[in-house]
């Protein structure tokens, strides 16, 4: 049961959003408008904080249906897996990830501009994170060695076909990467 009343003025671009969301849902406004109030109180703090245009950035990679949450342990476990008795990587694996490295430079050729939007996208991962140095240079620091290895096996090969070249400098936890045009 409802016990208050509040009168809220609406600019154009809400009230067309509540009008979209009526229609797709066939439910009221005023529940509609509690339904959101009680939402945005749930998320406050990630609508109200820089995490906002991360949470865009999520949604577009997840609902997409192409990748996936994935903890950071499982994916040091699982790279710990992949590797031989020598302590070197299967070669089913090598031949395995470069094939995703290769479509994902086709895909990257005409998405990203720069090394800058790349590492960018990249960082939403949660494998690496990147630091903007001099220029169209970038530290970016790895949290394995393992991640480090498969991570920069995957940005020299899926940038391949894209407009700009890298330079690549190992580091002992991060890798220094320049963008050469």
């Amino acid at each position: 049961m409802v016990t208050n009343r509040v009168t809220v003025s609406l600019d154009e671009d809400a009230q067309s959003a509540l009008d979209g969301l009526t229609g797709r849902t066939d439910k009221a406004q005023s529940e509609l408008v509690r339904e959101a109030l009680v939402f945005y109180a749930a998320n406050f703090e990630a609508a109200t904080t820089d995490a906002g245009p991360n949470l865009e950035a999520y949604h577009q990679m997840l609902s997409s249906g192409e990748h996936v949450l994935l903890d950071v342990d499982f994916l040091h476990t699982f790279l710990d897996y992949v590797e031989g008795d020598d302590g070197e990587p299967a070669p089913e694996f090598l031949d395995a990830i470069d094939r995703v490295a290769a479509f994902h430079a086709h895909e990257y050729r005409d998405r990203f501009e720069s090394l800058a939007e790349l590492l960018d996208w990249l960082s939403f991962c949660g494998f690496l994170t990147v630091r903007a140095s001099e220029g169209d240079t970038f530290h970016v620091v790895f949290p394995t060695e393992s991640v480090k290895w498969f991570m920069s096996r995957f940005i020299a090969l899926s940038t391949e076909q894209s407009p700009f070249d890298i330079e690549v400098e190992e580091g002992v936890s991060k890798v220094l990467l320049t963008e050469v045009r």
